[in-house]
């Protein structure tokens, strides 16, 4: 019995050959340049981020040199450097400048002891399966809402809340509300975002090191100091940036148990609302922007961004 044996110009003319629609040019166009693949990937995201939040930004700071009408409340566009001295030489929003910038570094400096031992604890002693529960563990207060969280720490930090209870059989009472208040409930909202940075960052410390810094003689705290901390660097200080500049733009959370204290925040959102001047708030508004601008000019001088 013969057999046909199919040549490759009968396969050839049996297949059809694709159709060169716009679409499929289009498809191959982008396929051999991958910058413009790319470009046209994120032209929407940096069009909303540049014009809907930056120029927005951009022209609320820039009424920080306008004035507002004595009589009429009324804004008036005149070019003025009156908001500036203001907010430089009053004695009000000095105190309030300093008391809310010890605020943020002393919430990013408990953040950041209370987030090592327990990335450290993840990243290399937990087994696999606890480092998956544990993540989930950080992650879930992240669930609730931020008023929900601030005001639980209302109830417990009040005189007969549970912190009283559990401080007064050894002679101890609740801080109540305060700026001690404020500082602890900003370090419990904050942790879960100083936590996760240093955690990826020790996920990525060679366990090799560790082993020879033991097998050399090198104790825990030692290892840790020469060893762990340089190479986590970068993550610390990525967890930094997020307790720090979190902490120093907040202003919900002094309202709600700081009691009396105040916070730039507060006086950024008063002077928006009940005293209705906006050219004032936006140059209060440009304190905390330029300590986040000289924080991170420092952080990139030391040179832990560029190993983020």
């Amino acid at each position: 019995m013969a057999i046909h044996e199919t040549t490759s110009a009968e396969v050839t003319h049996s297949v059809p050959s694709p159709r060169r629609t716009p679409a499929r040019r289009a498809s191959v166009f982008l396929t051999k340049h991958p910058r413009t693949r790319l470009t046209l990937l994120l032209t929407a995201p940096l069009f909303w981020l540049v014009v809907v939040y930056v120029v927005a930004l951009l022209l609320l700071l820039l009424s920080a040199f306008w004035s507002v009408d004595t009589f009429t409340g009324e804004i008036r566009r005149d070019w003025t450097l009156d908001n500036i001295v203001t907010v430089v030489s009053g004695a009000l929003y000095q105190t309030v400048t300093l008391r809310t910038l010890g605020i943020a570094i002393a919430v990013t400096v408990i953040d950041v002891a209370i987030a090592m031992p327990i990335a450290f604890f993840m990243a290399k002693v937990a087994s696999p399966r606890a480092q998956r529960l544990l993540v989930i563990a950080v992650l879930m207060p992240l669930w609730a809402s931020y008023l929900v969280k601030a005001y639980a720490w209302r109830s417990v930090l009040s005189k007969d809340g549970i912190a009283e209870w559990m401080l007064a059989p050894v002679g101890l009472h609740s801080p109540g509300y305060g700026i001690l208040a404020t500082i602890i409930t900003l370090s419990y909202l904050w942790l879960p975002y100083v936590i996760l940075p240093i955690y990826a960052g020790l996920e990525r410390v060679p366990d090799s090191l560790l082993e020879a810094s033991a097998d050399l003689g090198g104790h825990t705290s030692r290892t840790m100091a020469w060893v762990v901390l340089p190479l986590a660097f970068p993550a610390i200080v990525a967890g930094t940036i997020f307790a720090f500049a979190l902490s120093l733009g907040d202003y919900i959370t002094v309202n709600i148990v700081g009691g009396a204290s105040q916070m730039l925040g507060n006086l950024v959102y008063t002077n928006v609302g009940a005293a209705n001047n906006l050219p004032l708030a936006a140059a209060i508004a440009l304190i905390p922007i330029a300590i986040i601008f000289g924080y991170l000019a420092l952080v990139r001088r030391t040179g832990a961004l560029d190993s983020l």
